[in-house]
């Protein structure tokens, strides 16, 4: 995710703060603070809070170890104001492994609560649910109370909580994936509809919960949807096959040209016929503005890129591009450039086969 930190590794999973985390750490502190005006309380809220996101970052584990033994990678987890979030490099395919490493993260959370509850029984320090505070109060009780609020709150029906997982995951059991899916993201809406109701008139925060339920439902509908209109769909099938490439001598003016002179952004920089690079657009424009317009591609070209193959997935690749690592991609085939796999190139062609398969109604004839 942009502008996200890396802060660490854990199990060989990159561990991200987002930088919007450093403001809500800020926003505790001095709420702290202004209580009664201490620098110790403004600490203690921000330790709580830190410890709460430590607790976050095992619940995000508990769904990224539990997708590793079905296969699935995950690319990192990143913190949020909001909590976290485990980028798995797909869904598990089969309804029973989304089950698992959807309830995955909520278990820690059980696992935790259980332990804490044991440690304030052994110490007598149960407590008062409105003796809890940032900057005061037993850790112990808090630290339980945070994990079983947490367990509830990730197990509300509604995307993106863990909740909406399990049940899309218990309706595909039944279901087509994409029809459970919709199912379970109409469940999802309507909680929302309902939360903002509620919030509106008692608790403005759960008016941005609902939202954040209602896009969250929303998104992950339109994301299915999209990886079922790409089934069995190529990089061959939508690849762009009229396309020019860039020696490694040719100057950013040459590349200049070509981009006014025809429809392509991007090229692929060739050397003895093998792909080195890429230049995309925004590092075109970023070396010209810098100035001498008749330096080489070489020195702009990105050097960190990746190739498909014809025959490879287009939903796939079209992942790869989503999580940021390049914007054109070129297909290789025999060791030759044979095409492009762009995402505009793919709406294309979803809107193609939409155009297709949904014809306008007839004009009624007189």
């Amino acid at each position: 995710m942009k502008w996200s930190w890396r802060v660490g590794r854990i199990a060989g999973i990159q561990i991200l703060v987002h930088f919007t985390f450093a403001f809500l750490l800020l926003w505790i502190g001095v709420s702290a603070y202004l209580e009664r005006h201490s620098i110790i309380d403004a600490l203690l809220g921000i330790g709580f809070i830190l410890l709460l996101f430590m607790v976050v970052v095992l619940h995000e584990l508990g769904h990224a170890l539990t997708a590793r033994r079905f296969g699935v990678k995950t690319r990192d987890i990143t913190l949020l104001p909001i909590g976290g979030v485990a980028h798995l490099d797909h869904i598990p395919e089969k309804p029973a492994e989304e089950l698992l490493v959807a309830a995955a993260g909520p278990a820690v959370n059980v696992v935790l609560a259980l332990l804490f509850a044991i440690l304030l029984t052994a110490t007598h320090g149960w407590g008062k649910v409105d003796e809890i505070s940032l900057e005061g109060g037993n850790l112990l009780n808090k630290m339980f109370v945070v994990n079983v609020a947490l367990v509830l709150f990730n197990l509300i029906p509604a995307f993106p909580m863990d909740g909406g997982r399990v049940l899309r995951a218990l309706l595909a059991l039944k279901l087509p994936f994409l029809d459970a899916t919709r199912v379970a993201a109409a469940v999802g809406q309507s909680i929302a509809v309902v939360m903002a109701f509620v919030g509106f008139f008692f608790n403005p925060l759960l008016v941005f919960v609902a939202l954040f339920v209602w896009f969250g439902a929303a998104t992950e509908s339109q994301s299915v949807e999209f990886r079922a209109n790409l089934e069995g769909v190529t990089v061959a099938n939508v690849m762009v096959t009229e396309f020019r490439t860039l020696d490694l001598e040719d100057t950013l003016d040459t590349a200049a040209q070509h981009v006014v002179a025809g429809f392509q952004e991007d090229f692929p920089i060739t050397h003895e016929g093998k792909v080195v690079g890429v230049l995309t657009k925004a590092r075109l424009l970023e070396a010209l503005a810098r100035g001498n317009p008749h330096r080489t591609v070489a020195e702009s070209m990105e050097r960190d890129f990746v190739v498909a193959a014809p025959t490879e997935s287009a939903e796939s690749v079209a992942r790869k591009i989503a999580s940021g690592c390049c914007s054109t991609v070129p297909v290789v085939e025999d060791g030759r450039t044979v095409g492009l796999f762009t995402l505009h190139n793919l709406g294309e062609y979803l809107t193609i086969g939409r155009a297709k398969t949904n014809p306008p109604p007839s004009a009624p004839t007189t």
